[in-house]
């Protein structure tokens, strides 16, 4: 029977320091315990810096980050001891002071500092001051400053001061200062300053000082302001509200002041209300509105 064997093949990566990379092999047809760099295993491998590491199957502990170009999977538990990181970590993922896949990350992922993938993000991941990804996140992301994806959020994602998405949202974003995403965001957005989309927001959006898109369906909450080119939707806005020049609104806004430069088809409240072309009702100490260049003034109540 196989009880101990010492490996030092050479070791010639680029990144990686031209030394001879020692295992102690404890393992019985590479199941058991070793360590040092030992390519392929299943249990416990325990190394200071991965720079040969091809699968691990079981627990991988580290002291440190490892060597470029970072390759290898860890199926099971990737623990740093501050640091590790793989290719791929499945499982639970845990770095005292950070954790980082150059490619993903699928399970529960832990980073007492930060977080961090240059691929995708699966299932729940915390970082103490942030959480990031060069592709998508799914599931829960909270980063104690922020939450940040190249691509596609969905799920729960909470940031400290702020959460964005280079593409499109689903699901609940809140961010202390604001949620903003490239794309398209559907469910609950709530920003400490504001909440904005490159595409349309859908659901119930909610801005501390204002909130903005260039479509807008659903609900709009916020005491300062609100804008954008094209709404369907309720609209409560402390003092101002705006649709962009050619734009329309179905639906209904409140708001000290609104201002429809496009076409308005529902009801605003107010104390001002002007609308370019009203087809619905305004309700204000003042409500101006001007279908086919025919400007209309009237106080307390105006229908078109």
């Amino acid at each position: 029977m196989k009880t101990l064997r010492v490996v030092v093949p050479a070791l010639v990566l680029a990144g990686a320091p031209s030394l001879k990379a020692q295992v102690l092999d404890l393992t019985l047809h590479d199941v058991g315990l070793a360590i040092g760099d030992k390519p392929v295993m299943t249990g416990l491998r325990l190394n200071f810096r991965d720079a040969r590491l091809e699968k691990v199957t079981g627990a991988n502990v580290t002291i440190w980050s490892p060597y470029k170009p970072i390759r290898g999977v860890v199926n099971g538990v990737a623990l740093g001891l501050p640091v590790t990181g793989a290719n791929q970590i499945h499982g639970l993922g845990v770095g005292v002071f950070g954790l980082s896949a150059d490619n993903s990350i699928s399970g529960l992922g832990i980073g007492g500092i930060g977080l961090g993938a240059g691929g995708d993000l699966h299932g729940i991941m915390l970082g103490g001051i942030g959480v990031g990804t060069g592709g998508s996140a799914e599931g829960i992301t909270i980063g104690g400053i922020g939450v940040g994806a190249g691509g596609r959020l969905s799920g729960l994602a909470i940031g400290g001061i702020g959460v964005g998405g280079g593409a499109d949202f689903k699901g609940i974003g809140v961010g202390g200062v604001g949620v903003g995403v490239g794309g398209d965001a559907t469910g609950l957005m709530i920003g400490g300053i504001g909440v904005g989309a490159g595409g349309r927001l859908k659901g119930l959006s909610i801005g501390g000082i204002g909130v903005g898109a260039p479509a807008i369906s659903g609900v709009v909450l916020t005491p300062i302001a609100a804008g954008t080119l094209n709404a369907h939707a309720i609209v409560l806005s402390g003092l101002y509200f705006k649709i962009e020049e050619s734009g329309r609104f179905d639906g209904a806004a409140v708001s000290s002041v609104t201002n429809i430069r496009g076409a308005q088809h529902g009801l605003t409240i107010g104390l001002i209300n002007y609308a370019r072309e009203l087809h619905g009702v305004q309700v204000g100490l003042l409500n101006i509105s001007d279908n086919e260049g025919h400007r209309r003034v009237i106080p307390i109540l105006s229908a078109r």
